[in-house]
């Protein structure tokens, strides 16, 4: 089966719209990956950036208590970071990209040129009992570099997919890239997730990929909650990832 991860990162934008530097406020994210969870979500996933823009320390501290599945939490190979998370422990780390001018990640991480730095870090959560994943593009170098990194999972960052969509020409590339770079993660032992970009209308053909786990979803899912709410926007794309082959 198929499971679905939401992202919460887009509930805290929201609060921090109006509440930014103080101890409280609404729309409050941990409520909302509660109602993920009662709606069937398989596990929430958090971006704790740098620079604090949306997803807060206190965030993250209170889904470790709080949560029934699993904790996902995204992050950039930062010290600080990394020690926290390594204090509060979530079930799985996924190390991507940071960059201060991006809205959100935007591209995968360059495990080829960041090797030796990502794979002390995989080594470090290893011994503190965390699994990790690796955001990345589908690349056949990253695939190979993230082998050998000690990650337990990838991420195949879907956003050139998702973005070419609507060009079917251009979008079978997208997909075949896809799908190329999940048999070659499997065929290396490593578990594959995807995201980015996606939706109810574009999660059906990914039904192609093989070896897929768990897509981890926010925007859509945020942004239909503002018509629908959140229950009916989670199960929504749970019908659409229904049928998974595997």
């Amino acid at each position: 089966m198929l499971k679905l991860g939401v992202n919460i990162d887009h509930v805290a934008t929201v609060r921090q719209a109006r509440y930014r530097g103080l101890d409280d406020g609404e729309p409050d994210p941990v409520a909302a990956a509660l109602m993920a969870e009662e709606a069937g979500a398989h596990g929430i996933t958090a971006h704790l950036r740098e620079d604090r823009r949306h997803i807060l320390d206190r965030d993250v501290r209170r889904l470790r208590e709080r949560i029934r599945t699993r904790l996902n939490l995204e992050m950039a190979i930062v010290p600080e970071i990394v020690e926290f998370a390594l204090g509060v422990r979530p079930d799985i780390v996924c190390l991507v990209p940071e960059h201060r001018q991006e809205v959100t990640t935007e591209g995968g991480l360059n495990v080829v040129g960041n090797l030796a730095s990502i794979g002390e870090a995989c080594g470090r959560f290893a011994g503190g009992g965390i699994e990790v994943s690796l955001f990345i593009d589908p690349d056949p170098a990253q695939i190979d570099a993230a082998a050998r990194s000690g990650a337990q999972f990838i991420e195949l960052h879907t956003g050139a997919y998702a973005a070419q969509f609507a060009r079917k020409r251009e979008r079978n590339v997208e997909i075949e890239r896809l799908v190329a770079a999940a048999r070659q993660a499997h065929g290396l032992g490593l578990r594959v997730n995807a995201g980015h970009g996606l939706t109810v209308e574009n999660v059906p053909l990914l039904h192609v990929v093989p070896h897929l786990e768990e897509l981890n979803i926010g925007h859509t899912l945020v942004s239909r909650a503002v018509f629908v709410g959140l229950a009916q926007a989670v199960r929504e794309m749970l019908a659409a990832m229904a049928g998974y082959p595997g």
